[in-house]
């Protein structure tokens, strides 16, 4: 078995003739509100402002659910990503935990829509555990302290606990609320839903040029041209249009492998198929389950290789990334990586999206920056951007607002 390279297992597994084929943007157009980028949270958007009746107008420079939101790991978790800890020294306890109870809100939320509207995306409930191994367990008893002294959900689990659930002999917190599903399946399943509420969706449609009018953005685009009254931008981080905001980000790139089919003696030795697990090092690890039982792990982040560097960083992050499960489960030893690709994104200083308006880009709202491991923060998102582009925003969207 040779290893597939740059490809996501999600995309790969959908055939093409299952992958919706959307038409280019051509002529003039009018919207009420204009969403660049098709990924999770761009659907997740259309379709919430198409059940508001806004009748949106979504467009996407390469194909649908094919970025990000495809090369993910499939995560919705209850917690942004970075420690409970460091957002309160960042930004003062109010702030952390309105953000760590909206996360958590959204994951049972996504979960819920995802349910209500039948989309088949191998929706399945999962435990999160933070594992310490060594001297880390100090610095996880503390997370959990600060995590429950602010009334958030957070449980420590006793050794027996931890070995029974992860195969490992570690202490762990377990957080509840948390799901794996097939993020393209998911995306495709959003965007048919939005289309059928009214949104139009467009595909291999890139904006080439955004003009300030009095009353209306006019946005130039390869082929046509759109005359909005809000656009909304949720291309992950910063684009050539907006490059002012560039400097928020930093480019990193996640790095994931799915390995072969584990044996059925095999599983017997490792973590509880209904667990997901990370650990406290830096860069830190996921690892999680597939439902036809692959192994999924990521982690190996660095910052954004060249171009030219790009496909042999993946072979060497993938090596490595096996080295190290091989590291965390002895029993893999023998086992292969059937894929291995990475997910660029663009990392805030904070490691929490921004989401909303920006004050020098009237009747813009944006939704950018985020990875990791979660895609949690697309349904998040596309609640907040839903509600602003209704003029009725929320006290509390503010903690994911640039001035934050």
């Amino acid at each position: 078995m040779r290893t597939r390279y740059g490809v996501s297992p999600w995309i790969d597994n959908v055939p093409t003739g299952r992958r919706p084929d959307l038409p280019r943007l051509r002529g003039e157009h009018t919207a009420r509100v204009l969403i660049i980028g098709g990924g999770l949270t761009g659907c997740a958007t259309a379709y919430a402002c198409a059940v508001a009746g806004m009748r949106p107008v979504l467009v996407e420079a390469a194909r649908v659910g094919q970025g990000s939101a495809g090369r993910s790991a499939g995560l919705l978790l209850p917690e942004p990503g970075p420690a409970f800890r460091d957002i309160v020294s960042a930004h003062g306890v109010r702030t952390a935990r309105r953000i760590f109870e909206s996360w958590r809100r959204a994951s049972l939320d996504a979960a819920a829509l995802l349910k209500r509207l039948r989309i088949r995306c191998d929706l399945a409930p999962r435990d999160s555990l933070t594992i310490a191994a060594g001297g880390d367990e100090k610095a996880l008893r503390r997370e959990l302290e600060a995590r429950q002294a602010a009334d958030l959900d957070a449980v420590w689990l006793t050794a027996r606990q931890a070995r029974t659930a992860t195969g490992l002999d570690s202490s762990a917190m377990r957080l509840h609320d948390s799901f794996a599903i097939d993020p393209y399946k998911a995306c495709l399943g959003l965007a048919a839903a939005a289309r059928k509420r009214g949104a139009q969706l467009f595909e291999r449609t890139a904006v080439r040029k955004v003009k300030w009018g009095r009353t209306t953005l006019e946005v130039a685009l390869d082929g046509s041209t759109v005359s909005a009254d809000l656009v909304i931008v949720t291309t992950g981080t910063a684009t050539a249009e907006y490059k002012p905001l560039l400097r928020h980000f930093k480019g990193r790139a996640t790095y994931l492998v799915r390995t072969e089919a584990v044996p059925a003696a095999m599983r017997a030795q490792l973590m509880r198929r209904e667990t997901t697990l990370r650990d406290l090092g830096s860069p830190r690890h996921r690892v999680a389950w597939t439902r036809d039982d692959h192994l999924l792990i990521a982690g190996a982040d660095g910052d954004t290789p060249a171009a030219s560097q790009r496909d042999a960083v993946l072979v060497q992050r993938t090596g490595q990334l096996m080295y190290e499960l091989l590291t965390l489960y002895p029993a893999i030893s023998g086992l292969r990586p059937e894929y291995g690709w990475d997910l660029p994104h663009g990392e805030t200083a904070d490691g929490v999206m921004y989401i909303g308006p920006h004050r020098n880009y009237p009747r813009h709202l944006f939704a950018l920056g985020g990875g990791g491991d979660s895609i949690t923060g697309a349904f998040l998102a596309a609640r907040v951007l839903a509600r602003a582009a209704a003029g009725e925003p929320d006290k509390a969207d503010a903690a994911f607002g640039w001035t934050r």
